[in-house]
């Protein structure tokens, strides 16, 4: 027997859900061939039904590492390891022949704009990694689309993952399931593999029930083979492949071949009291107001603002000269600091159900709470911190942490624009760029 077919065979008889022998031979290699070298338990493909999500979501809250909120409908808490709570940009790499494919060569002293590794030093980090990294855990296969699905503006991807965190949150952020793969049929697609880094038996008890190995972190991006290789984290921004990693790094890449944008830009469109509309991005970097600007309820009577996307956009001119533009993503997720009724109501009743809020407060009550969020508790509500301890102001540090984040579906948005799965995608009349000022300037 041929050893790829002997693989196979081996592989398959730990797929616990779905059928391997369905999908296309390129998905099976890339299945089997790191299904061989992480050695997981089972194997899981999903199918992104609504039965898999509740599933996984009970899974978690038994074993403690989320919580369900009783004060919202399919509302959930996740508590990470303090040492996992951000993008890490020291460890996230871009990997190819040459220094200079990735970043300018600077002078000594001059800071870098991106992080390179050379092919050699990812192997090694590599093989120093995942060899036996989901031992005793389920590997799990999430088809996803970034656009809608069949649109000719939307790119496929495959992640492999050890975390039902991340299972649960791609269900969110993308278009995730079954019909991914038959819209993939034998096409390409891109490569995520991610694991937390922590096989079973563990040889340290975790910290909040969350799994992460931070000494060994690392995000690699390899745009020549279109894979995306994670390691060691299982926050969102490290972890949900489909987001920065894919929609905007491995992305420009493709764009870049194919002559589109991939850029770091919300979209929105606007309509006058005369009743025109049209449709503009604005680049913003991190942390500067772009979804409080998605969001925004216009103060001024007779116009009126509709949310395509918070965060990102793929932008390609069609055969008529018009620059058109997707939303990649299917969610939000989004800072919670700082997001309230004053500054983001469409965004507060975005995220009232059906959302997995990491690293915020908690209410007695079962609710959440963070700084900036211009509601106290009502008397007689206690709050537990995201360090999971009680709270009070008197404290001195933050009861959220900073970059506390909700994960939330972008349909329940009161303001989602009607074309926001458009398939061609909307035109583009303008591109608003934007930043931050010093304090007091």
């Amino acid at each position: 027997m041929p050893a790829q077919q002997k693989a196979e065979l081996e592989v398959s008889g730990i797929v616990s859900q779905g059928n391997l022998k369905s999908l296309s031979a390129d998905v099976i290699d890339f299945i089997v061939t790191y299904a061989r070298i992480c050695l997981p338990e089972n194997i899981h493909i999903c199918d992104g039904s609504e039965e898999e999500n509740k599933k996984l979501l009970h899974q978690m809250e038994e074993i403690g590492m989320i919580k369900r909120l009783h004060k919202y409908d399919n509302c959930w808490l996740a508590r990470t390891d303090p040492r996992d709570v951000a993008r890490i940009e020291s460890k996230t790499i871009i990997v190819t022949q040459e220094q200079r494919d990735t970043v300018p060569v600077a002078k000594s002293g001059v800071s870098q704009l991106g992080r390179w590794m050379s092919e050699d030093d990812f192997e090694k980090a590599f093989k120093s990694r995942f060899p036996g990294c989901m031992r005793g855990r389920t590997m799990y296969v999430i088809p996803f689309s970034m656009g809608p699905i069949g649109s000719p503006l939307s790119k496929i991807g495959i992640q492999l993952t050890d975390s039902p965190y991340v299972v649960a949150s791609m269900r969110i952020m993308t278009r995730m399931g079954t019909a991914v793969f038959e819209a993939l049929g034998k096409g390409e697609f891109v490569k995520c593999l991610h694991s937390v880094g922590c096989p079973l038996p563990l040889r340290e008890p975790l910290v909040n029930n969350w799994p992460c190995n931070p000494e060994l972190t690392l995000i690699a991006h390899i745009p020549d083979r279109r894979e995306i290789i994670s390691f060691g984290s299982g926050y969102g921004g490290n972890s949900l492949l489909g987001k920065k990693c894919f929609a905007l790094r491995i992305a420009s890449r493709i764009a870049k071949e194919e002559g589109w944008l991939a850029e770091h830009m919300l979209i929105l469109g606007i309509t006058n009291p005369e009743g025109k509309k049209k449709y503009f991005a604005a680049a913003f970097p991190s942390a500067c107001g772009k979804t409080n600007l998605a969001m925004m309820r216009p103060s001024l009577p007779g116009w009126k603002i509709e949310c395509v996307g918070d965060d990102i956009a793929w932008m390609k001119f069609d055969e008529q000269g018009n620059l058109r533009a997707i939303n990649p993503e299917n969610g939000f997720f989004g800072v919670a600091p700082g997001t309230s009724v004053k500054t983001n109501p469409n965004a507060m009743e975005t995220i009232s159900k059906n959302t997995i809020f990491t690293n915020v407060a908690e209410t007695s009550d079962g609710g959440v709470y963070w700084e900036g969020m211009d509601e106290s508790p009502a008397p007689g509500i206690t709050l537990t911190s995201w360090k999971n301890k009680e709270w009070t102001q008197e404290f001195g540090e933050p009861a959220a942490h900073p970059n506390s984040r909700f994960c939330t579906p972008a349909s329940q948005c009161p303001i989602i624009d009607p074309k926001w799965e458009s398939s061609e995608g909307v035109p583009i009349e303008g591109i608003i760029f934007g930043g931050r000022r010093p304090a007091g300037q």
